[in-house]
């Protein structure tokens, strides 16, 4: 598919490539191609809410804990959500908002500076798409897209729209990610030849299999389900048990592990995969009623180092006894970091060790990332500078994480072009490049 999309994505990686980093692309030009004004510093950016459970409640507080943030709507297609949601902003805030069970009605709403979109992953590019369209700045959650294809459609979404978005890798803002990868780029851990990156979630138990049956009471289940596959109405599909469903989500490879893949293509400066292979399964659960894999590992190749990406569920004893983390492994010494903290690990030679050892460096504060994440994306609605983690950035991650699925389902070594994004020689892996939209929804496509 030459368009946009692919030269942008390509162009960027080559700026990664050499040193220069998304981070650094040239700024929002939104006054020449935008009719509204730049916000000004003491402005009022009004937001709406869109997926007011979960992930989505915990944007919202963060960004409510910056003073010139004002939240005009909430939108949930589970009356129930919403109902609860707004009794709690309102006691949080004193205010009552106007609230949405259709996302359309908040893009038509001109009092809507950004949206914030929180939605299962097969709702994300839809949204931003629209929102981008209706003159919205974005705050979308991860996994950028449900699909490869969706991921270039967003690329062209936000170049054509000149908005700013920001991606829910918030990782790109935590302080100690920064220093860490700073360490890692500074050449102290000799050559890294291979990076390793997991999450084991012990906390997950198995999912017990349930019937189909009438979707409760206030749910818009046929908007629920959107351009996803229509189905009935299953208890353990909906709500935050979404992301084991392939119709809606890739499993921990795209939920973990975008987090976490991400910094090993930040730290390494690396785009697109030579190869990938995956195996796994539901081998601690094989009844349960996931569809993704419980235990999954996938090995990619690129041009001068490996990574190794591995999921486990019901397990806490991860590599270096952490139960998530990413390990870069040189010659000199092993920098190993997770969400907490950072600590560099010396090879030894001749008793001697090759490098100077680093204890363990604390984030410091309770701020994971998240905070200066929804911070950095303020500022960026009033600058018009790039966000942290911008489509690019994210669809470049996004992208890696569902070349390792896309590996795990064909079961065999998948061969990557970057240059063409697409599988070389494999047209049924080809194949699950692509969106599928159904019940009438389409793919957005950009002219």
């Amino acid at each position: 598919m030459e368009n946009f999309s692919r030269r942008q994505f390509l162009a960027s990686s080559s700026k990664l490539a050499a040193g220069a980093g998304l981070a650094s692309l040239p700024v929002v030009d939104a006054l020449a191609d935008n009719p509204k004004k730049k916000t000004a510093a003491n402005d009022k950016v009004q937001i709406a809410l869109i997926g007011c459970n979960g992930m989505g409640w915990s944007n919202l507080n963060s960004h409510l804990k910056l003073p010139e943030v004002e939240v005009v709507g909430l939108c949930d297609v589970d009356n129930n959500v919403l109902t609860r949601r707004s009794a709690e902003l309102e006691k949080m805030t004193g205010k009552k908002v106007t609230q949405y069970k259709d996302f359309r009605k908040v893009l038509e709403n001109k009092d809507v500076d950004a949206v914030i979109i929180a939605t299962p992953d097969h709702w994300h590019c839809l949204t931003m798409v629209n929102a981008c369209e209706a003159g919205k700045d974005v705050y979308v959650e991860k996994p950028l897209a449900n699909s490869v294809e969706e991921c270039q459609v967003m690329m062209d979404a936000a170049k054509k729209y000149n908005k700013v978005v920001q991606v829910g890798q918030w990782q790109r803002s935590g302080p100690h990610w920064q220093k860490a990868i700073d360490y890692v780029q500074s050449g102290k851990l000799g050559k890294i030849r291979l990076v390793k990156s997991w999450a084991y979630m012990g906390w997950m138990k198995e999912i017990q299999p349930k019937p189909d049956g009438p979707a409760p009471a206030g749910v818009d289940y046929d908007m629920w389900l959107g351009p996803a596959e229509k189905r009935p109405f299953n208890p353990n599909r909906f709500h935050f048990n979404f992301r084991w469903y392939w119709d809606y989500a890739g499993g921990l490879m795209t939920d973990w592990g975008v987090h976490l893949i991400d910094m090993v293509l930040y730290g390494m400066k690396a785009a697109g995969p030579k190869s990938v292979v995956s195996m796994g399964g539901k081998f601690a659960y094989p009844t349960g009623a996931m569809e993704t894999p419980d235990t999954q590992q996938a090995i990619y190749e690129f041009d001068d180092f490996s990574m190794i990406w591995e999921h486990a569920v019901g397990i806490n004893i991860g590599p270096y006894n952490r139960d998530h983390g990413v390990a870069f492994i040189g010659n000199l010494g092993t920098l190993v970091v997770d969400r907490a903290k950072w600590e560099v690990f010396p090879e030894i030679e001749n008793n001697e060790y090759k490098t100077a050892a680093i204890p363990v460096q604390a984030r410091g504060g309770a701020d994971g990332g998240l905070d200066s994440h929804t911070k950095n994306f303020i500022e960026c609605i009033k600058t018009r500078q790039k966000p942290n983690c911008d489509v690019w950035t994210a669809a470049n991650t996004a992208i890696n994480a569902h070349l390792g699925n896309i590996a795990f389902k064909t079961g065999r070594k998948v061969y990557w072009d970057a240059e063409k994004q697409q599988f070389k020689d494999d047209p049924k892996a080809n194949e699950l490049l692509k969106a599928n939209y159904h019940n009438g929804w389409k793919l957005p496509l950009m002219s």
